[in-house]
C-alpha cells in the first residue's frame, strides 16, 4: 500500500471520516500516513490529575483529565528515545467515538503512524488476531524503538499490551482506555494476554506501558452497559481496599449513574491509585497483588462457560463480587450486615446480579483451570469486612458450587 503524503489540515478528518464510513467493518484497516503540518493549536488551558505508579526503572504516569488526547504526541515526542514511527491499535467502537485529537497530535508533532482496527469485543482476544499486528508491524516498519499505542477497552490494551510485550522481545507500548473499565483497571498494572478456548488470559506478559493517559470525556458516548460494566471493578477496590470509597459509591449512585463527571474523575482517580500502590509493591503477583483477583474466579469462570461473548467482563466480575461475598459469609468471615451492602449497592447501581444459561458443575469444573492456581489449589481472595480481603483455600467442593448457584437464574 501506498503510503498518504502531506495532508493539509483542513484535510485531514474528511480523509478519517471517510476511513470510518469504508473499512471500520474489515478486521484490520491499515492506514499509513506521513504528515507533515501545522503549529500547535493544542494543550491550552488542559487540567491535569497525575498518579504515578513507582516501579524503579519501570515507572510511569497515569494522566487524567478531559480532552487531553492531544498531549500523546507530546509525550511521543518529547521523550526523544520512542522514535518518529507509532502504531495505533484500536476497536471499531473506539475508532467510531472519534480520534481527532490524538490524530491532530501525532500529525503537528509529524509522527508517522499506522492505524490497525480490530473488532470490538472479547472473542478479538486472541493468537489469531495477535498474528495479524504482528504482521502489521512488520509491513509499516516498526523497530525496537517505535511505541505502539492502545487505544480502546480492556481488550485492544490486553490484545496490544500483548504484541508491544512479544514483539522484537519488547518494544514499548502507550495505554489510551477509552473504557471505565480498561480506565480503572487492564490500563494499569502490565498485564497483557489473550484468551484461550479453554480459559480467559491463560498466554500472556507482564508489560509495563510507558504512559496512560485517561480522557473523561471519552465517557460521554459510552453505552450505558459499558458504565456499569466499569463501576464493578471500582466496587471491588472499596471491598478490597478502601471502606471510604464504598460508602462514597453508596452516597452518590445517583450521582454515579448520571454520570457526573466530578464523580466519575474521582473515582476513576481513587481506583487507580489504589492500583498503582499496589502494582508498586507487588509488580508480578508473588502476594499482595492477589487481592485484586477478588470476584474474578468466579467471573472468568462465568466468560469461559458463555464464550466470551454473552457477559463484559465487568458484568461478570460483579456477579463474582456477590458469590464471593456469599462464600465469605457462609465460612463466617463477614457478617451478614456487610454483604447485603454489598449485594444491595451493586444492585443499586444497575449491574448484573444473575447469570444466564450456565450450570453449576461446569463452572465449578472451568475454576480449576483458572490461572493463579498453586499447587494445584485455587486462591479464593475473600472479604473479612468492608475495605479488607484475606486469601483462602482449600474451600469444598459444596461451598464452591453454592457460591456460583447464588447468582444463576
Amino acid at each position: 500500500m501506498q503510503p498518504f503524503k502531506f495532508f493539509r489540515e483542513s484535510n485531514l478528518r474528511k480523509f478519517f471520516a471517510g476511513i470510518v464510513k469504508n473499512f471500520c467493518r474489515n478486521i484490520h484497516n491499515i492506514i499509513t500516513l506521513y504528515v507533515i503540518i501545522g503549529e500547535n493549536p493544542l494543550k491550552v488551558g488542559i487540567k491535569m490529575t497525575e498518579v504515578n505508579v513507582n516501579l524503579g526503572e519501570n515507572s510511569y504516569t497515569i494522566s487524567i483529565g478531559k480532552n487531553i488526547l492531544g498531549g500523546v504526541a507530546d509525550f511521543i515526542a518529547d521523550a526523544n528515545k520512542f522514535g518518529d514511527k507509532a502504531l495505533i491499535v484500536t476497536d471499531t467502537n473506539a475508532f467510531k467515538s472519534g480520534t481527532s485529537d490524538l490524530i491532530d497530535g501525532f500529525a503537528r508533532r509529524k509522527i508517522m503512524f499506522e492505524v490497525a482496527t480490530i473488532r470490538a469485543g472479547e472473542t478479538s482476544k486472541n493468537l489469531r488476531e495477535a498474528d495479524e499486528l504482528y504482521t502489521c508491524a512488520i509491513e509499516c516498519g516498526i523497530d525496537r524503538h517505535s511505541c505502539i499505542v492502545a487505544l480502546g477497552g480492556g481488550v485492544v490494551g490486553d490484545l496490544a499490551g500483548f504484541v508491544a510485550a512479544t514483539f522484537m522481545r519488547g518494544v514499548p507500548f502507550i495505554q489510551i482506555p477509552t473504557t471505565l473499565l480498561a480506565q480503572v483497571d487492564s490500563s494499569v498494572g502490565g498485564k497483557t494476554g489473550v484468551n484461550h478456548e479453554l480459559g480467559k488470559n491463560l498466554i500472556g506478559a507482564f508489560h509495563q506501558p510507558k504512559a496512560v493517559f485517561i480522557d473523561i470525556a471519552k465517557l460521554r458516548s459510552l453505552p450505558d452497559r459499558e458504565i456499569k460494566s466499569g463501576l464493578g471493578e471500582i466496587v471491588k477496590y472499596g471491598i478490597i481496599r478502601d471502606a471510604e470509597l464504598f460508602a462514597y459509591m453508596e452516597d452518590n449512585v445517583e450521582k454515579i449513574l448520571a454520570r457526573d463527571e466530578d464523580v466519575l474523575e474521582h473515582l476513576i482517580k481513587r481506583s487507580c491509585e489504589i492500583k498503582a500502590e499496589i502494582v508498586s509493591k507487588d509488580e508480578k503477583e508473588s502476594g499482595l497483588r492477589r487481592i485484586l483477583n477478588f470476584g474474578h474466579t468466579f467471573a472468568h469462570a462465568i466468560e469461559t462457560e458463555t464464550g466470551y461473548r454473552k457477559y463484559r467482563h465487568g458484568e461478570a466480575v460483579a456477579m463474582g463480587i456477590i458469590s464471593a461475598a456469599f462464600m465469605a459469609r457462609e465460612l463466617g468471615k463477614i457478617d451478614e450486615a456487610d454483604f447485603l451492602r454489598i449485594e444491595n449497592l451493586i444492585d443499586r447501581l444497575g449491574m448484573l446480579t444473575r447469570c444466564e444459561d450456565c450450570e453449576v458443575e461446569d463452572l465449578y469444573y472451568a475454576t480449576f483451570r483458572d490461572k493463579k492456581i498453586i499447587g494445584g489449589k485455587i486462591q479464593w481472595v475473600l472479604p473479612t469486612k468492608i475495605g479488607h480481603v484475606e486469601t483462602f483455600v482449600d474451600i469444598s467442593e459444596k461451598l464452591i458450587k453454592q457460591s456460583f448457584a447464588a447468582v444463576l437464574d
